[in-house]
Parts: C-alpha cells; sequence; structure tokens
C-alpha cells in the first residue's frame, strides 16, 4: 500500500509520515516547502524513506505525478495566515482539493480512499445557548469588540448567552481560512461521495506538539508564547484571556487519522478532533509559565484580533463512538513542544514576531477604553 501525503513536510503531515512508515506504508510526500514554514529547506526530520516531490497542490502536472500509483491520499496542506490574501486561501485550500478529485476521476486513479484535513475554523463565532431563546448561531463580533464588548449576547434579548460544544452539524464560517476549508471538505466529501471513492474530514482544534514551526506567524499561542517565555518578554494576551480553545496533541490527531482510515463507518462524514476540554488563554499563558519556571510578565492592552471568535471548544462524541479519544493533555503538550526546541537549539536567532506586522494591516486592533 503506498500513501501520498500532501504537505508532508509540515507539522502534521510530518507525524503522519512518520507513522505511515511505522505502519509498513511505502510513503510519497509532496510538499512546496514554503520559505515562511521551512526557511532552510526541506527539513532535518523528513525521513529518508519518504519520497519526496517538491511542487504545489495547484499545478496539475505535479500533482498528477504525486498521485501515481498511490491507494491511499492524506490531504495535510493547508493556506493559512493572518494577511488579507483572500483569493489564495480558497485557491490553495478548495481549487487544490477540487483538483485532486479531477484527476483521481478523469485519470481512472486506484485511489481507495481520501482524508482531508479541515478545521474547527469552520465553526465560525461558534454554537450558543441563550436560557430564554434557546441554541443560535452567532454573527461574527463586530462593533462590540471596538467597544471592548467581549462575551456573545443573545441576537434576540441581548443577554449574555452559554457557548456549547461544537457539534459537526452546525458551521457557520466568515473570515477566509474558515469558509475556505468548508468548501474544501464539501468538495472532497461530495465528489467522493458521487465517484465513489470513500472520503472523511477531519475537522482539527489547534493542534500542537514537536516540529510546530517557529517560524510560521499562524503557528499561534504555543510557538508565541513560548519563544517570548524562553527569551524573557511579556506574553501579550487578546481581549481579557478568559477565551477558551480546545488544544489537541499531534499525536492524537495521528491516531485519529489511523482510526478513520481503517474504518468503512468514517467514510463520507465530517469529524472533530479535539480534547474536548475548554482553555481560557490566561490559563494557557500560566501553564507556559509554570513550564519554564520564569514569571515573565503577562500583558493584557485591551486589543483584539479581527475575526478571532470569542470560545471554540468541539463535542469529540462522533470520534468516540469510533473508538478514538485524546490521551494527551495540554501538560504533556508543552512538555514535548519544550523538549522538541531544546533538541534543535532553542529559539533561534531570526525568530519573527507577527504581532507588529498583524497591527500594521489592521489584523490586531485596539478596543476604545
Amino acid at each position: 500500500m503506498r500513501v501520498l501525503v500532501i504537505g508532508g513536510a509540515g507539522f502534521i503531515g510530518s507525524h503522519l509520515v512518520d507513522r505511515f512508515l511505522q505502519e509498513g506504508y511505502a510513503v510519497r510526500v509532496l510538499d512546496n516547502l514554503d520559505s515562511k514554514i521551512h526557511p532552510q529547506g526541506v527539513p532535518l526530520y523528513l525521513p529518508s524513506k519518504a519520497e519526496l516531490i517538491e511542487g504545489d497542490v495547484t499545478d496539475r502536472d505535479t500533482l498528477l505525478h504525486a498521485l501515481r500509483d498511490v491507494d491511499v491520499v492524506s490531504n495535510q496542506a493547508a493556506y493559512q495566515d493572518y494577511m488579507p490574501d483572500f483569493s489564495r486561501f480558497l485557491h490553495v485550500n478548495a481549487v487544490g482539493t477540487a483538483l485532486l478529485y479531477e484527476l483521481i476521476v478523469k485519470e481512472r486513479l486506484r485511489v481507495k480512499k481520501v482524508i482531508v484535513a479541515s478545521s474547527q475554523a469552520v465553526y465560525g463565532e461558534g454554537q450558543y445557548t441563550c436560557a430564554k431563546h434557546g441554541k443560535f448561531l452567532p454573527p461574527p463580533r463586530g462593533q462590540q469588540l471596538q467597544e471592548g464588548r467581549w462575551e456573545i449576547a443573545c441576537l434576540q434579548c441581548g443577554c449574555r448567552s452559554s457557548p456549547d460544544l461544537l457539534s459537526e452539524e452546525h458551521t457557520n464560517p466568515y473570515n477566509q481560512y474558515a469558509v475556505s476549508k468548508l468548501a474544501q471538505e464539501k468538495t472532497a466529501l461530495g465528489l467522493g461521495w458521487l465517484h465513489g471513492i470513500p472520503t472523511v474530514a477531519l475537522r482539527y482544534s489547534i493542534t500542537q506538539g514537536p516540529r510546530q514551526s517557529l517560524f510560521n506567524h499562524y503557528s499561534g499561542i504555543c510557538r508565541i508564547f513560548v519563544s517570548h517565555a524562553l527569551r524573557g518578554k511579556p506574553l501579550v494576551i487578546y481581549e481579557d484571556g478568559r477565551q477558551t480553545r480546545d488544544f489537541v496533541h499531534v499525536q492524537d490527531v495521528v491516531d485519529a487519522n489511523l482510526l478513520v482510515l481503517e474504518k468503512d463507518d468514517a467514510d463520507f462524514r465530517p469529524f472533530n478532533v479535539g480534547s474536548g476540554r475548554p482553555t481560557s488563554v490566561m490559563e494557557y499563558a500560566q501553564a507556559v509559565r509554570q513550564k519554564i519556571g520564569r514569571e515573565v510578565e503577562l500583558q493584557i492592552p485591551g486589543e483584539y484580533r479581527r475575526g478571532d471568535n470569542r470560545h471554540s471548544v468541539s463535542s469529540i462524541a462522533k470520534l468516540e463512538v469510533l473508538g478514538w479519544s485524546p490521551r494527551r493533555d495540554l501538560s504533556i503538550i508543552l512538555e514535548d513542544f519544550l523538549d522538541w526546541v531544546a533538541r534543535i537549539g532553542g529559539v533561534p536567532e531570526q525568530f519573527s514576531d507577527a504581532y507588529r506586522e498583524m497591527k500594521q494591516h489592521g489584523v490586531v486592533l485596539a478596543a476604545a477604553t
């Protein structure tokens, strides 16, 4: 059995490459080795046993070459950023996936299963319940953020509402990344069903662990907080720090991928892959300080990031029914990430912070005081 891991030099993709090799697969990797993520070229952790094709998922000839003689496709490639190059999100994430199915069908390739990496971002601002008016899907927070009002209120009565665990049935994307990921998984599941190509979409929560790029701005809170804490720099917290997120270890994500590959019951369905447990940004910052053993300053300047949602914690009940559950908590995530940073020699000198760039582009804004 040969598996093609698209984006296999990346964070999640490379861990999947390792696991597929351990399971006895022949592994081929297609990756464009984006210099923002891989400034030094092919990463040292990519096994020599994996065949590497350097190229882009949107390039027809390159993708067709990579698909030849492949039994399984694991599409982990994604364009992720906070910058306003909106069209690129859809071009890479959705159009690239459509091209994948186009080639499989047109060339009558032997692909037996496709697994697509989607995202928790497809839920947008989330799913909420008002004690009086019941469940609702809120629009993005706009004017209220400018006024420093962080929590979601009922659309009918204005009362503060409670966030629900995110269930697979109710998507509500707004920003360019979220829209592109929902378009990607709809394309994959729809074309897979129409053409008899078993397909699964996995909606990852915030995935963390070893190999998370120290160069990629989109790597997020783990990269930023740990890198700043190790240098004794303040940890800048958006909003009031009480917003909650769902963090999952990369090895738990790998386990989920292998499970749905083997389970026919997973075919043509989307599944959440997360911890199912809320962690506030403030709690995360405190956990980083505890692991580092240094009382770095926490700064809450009253700023917010355009397009961020308030609470995002996924229900993992459907994947648990198939036999998967997360086995590694936030403490293990941070320990494994710190161990990896130490093994590669610490935070690189050319480490860049996206904060100033996001402020320049109007992504990070200040609420009225």
